[in-house]
């Protein structure tokens, strides 16, 4: 069982995307695991032959418990343990659609025989499991044949408005989240000595900018001022790389690629930060992609592990509905979180002027034992430049 958060003391095994018998590629989904956060889709890092599955769907383990057996692909080669390496992830090739499937017939008995994520990520899509060919042990339908399908029209809308409440998708107790959350920034308070700045930027620029941006584009092609938001956070951090990391040995290293965590209120209550993996390479299209997409995916319970467990800084804000400012926690074993306000018009100075200028504030939440309020200040300085002239996506 991976561990899924710094907080995660046990999983349950919801489904199996796997049999004995089959030969995996690094990346590929090989397992539904149900945690505090939800639904988790775990990858697999490491090439070879699902030698056996030594965990049934519905069992609860604890962090660390073997799930499966891996062996090379070669017949004879030694068998070792399904556990994951945390590092990097490579880029995953989606597999290819499944051909449209007839009806297939029913069990003995009349039943159909799905997995229990299948069925409620049918029922969320509205898709007769009559008409889903199943891939699993005796034509059992698993999650990834209800998600092969779902044609065009009922894939989930990238933008987050309207996405259902995970309230209501089974499994999601809304008190263990609250559990988990307060596990994890209990510790964070306990073991991190934070240091706190906060700076007020001038964002008209950046308004303006993405103003005659999305003059000409369609709804769904259109950029939010977070993406910008993002953008300059995840740039910044090539002139103060130290805040982009994890403390998990001494002494400390930080990170190369910027695994952007994005903050995501859930409907009902709680709080996940699933990452935008290597946003370094990512411009703002880029990062507004990925921010609907993982918005949808979190609230309807699909994220990966790698999203989950290589974050490596998190960005948290408040939208356009907010407070003026927000003072975050750190998440562990990140060292830095930046957190941003609701954009108001203020009066500020420009050009030797007062004028009505859309204003934010940031702050920043940062680990003191690899960092000080000078390299801070510097991080913060940046992104208000960076935001100053936004790049042209």
């Amino acid at each position: 069982m991976p561990s899924l958060g710094a907080d995660m003391e046990e999983g349950k095994l919801v489904e199996w995307l796997v049999k004995t018998g089959d030969t995996v590629s690094r990346g590929d989904i090989v397992a539904v695991v149900e945690t505090q956060k939800g639904a988790i889709e775990i990858e697999i890092f490491e090439a070879g032959q699902i030698g056996a599955l030594l965990a049934e769907p519905g069992q609860t383990l604890p962090v660390g418990a073997p799930l499966a057996r891996l062996g090379a692909a070669d017949v004879g080669a030694p068998v070792v343990a399904l556990e994951p390496a945390i590092e990097s992830p490579k880029a995953v090739v989606p597999p290819a659609p499944a051909p449209p499937p007839t009806a297939r017939p029913p069990a003995p008995g009349g039943a159909i025989m799905a997995s229990p994520a299948a069925r409620s990520r049918a029922a969320e899509l509205g898709i007769a499991l009559e008409m889903v060919a199943g891939s699993g042990p005796g034509g059992a339908i698993l999650l990834s044949d209800v998600e092969h399908h779902v044609p065009v029209a009922l894939t989930p809308a990238v933008e987050p408005v309207g996405v259902a409440s995970p309230t209501g998708k089974p499994g999601l107790d809304m008190a263990e989240m609250r559990r988990a959350i307060a596990a994890a920034m209990s510790r964070a308070k306990r073991e991190i000595p934070h240091y706190y700045l906060t700076h007020a930027i001038d964002l008209q620029s950046a308004q303006d900018r993405l103003t005659a941006i999305n003059a000409d584009r369609t709804p769904d092609q259109r950029l939010l001022l977070g993406a910008f938001l993002i953008h300059a956070t995840v740039k910044a951090l090539a002139k103060v790389p130290e805040l982009n990391g994890r403390h998990e040995g001494t002494p400390y290293r930080a990170s190369g690629p910027v695994h952007c965590g994005v903050a995501v209120a859930m409907r009902g209550g709680g709080l996940i930060a699933p990452a935008i993996l290597d946003a370094q390479d990512m411009d703002p299209d880029a990062i507004m992609q990925a921010m609907r997409d993982i918005v949808v995916r979190t609230r309807t319970g699909r994220l990966r592990n790698s999203e989950i467990t290589q974050g490596t800084i998190t960005v948290s804000s408040l939208g356009e509905t907010g407070v003026d400012a927000l003072i975050g926690v750190i998440y562990p074993p990140q060292v830095a979180l930046v957190g941003f306000g609701a954009p108001r018009v203020r009066p500020m100075v420009h050009d030797g002027t007062i004028q009505p200028r859309l204003a934010v504030t940031v702050s920043l939440a940062a680990d003191h034992r690899v960092s000080d309020g000078r390299r801070g200040a510097i991080f913060l300085a940046e992104i208000d430049r960076l935001l100053q002239e936004p790049a042209i996506p």
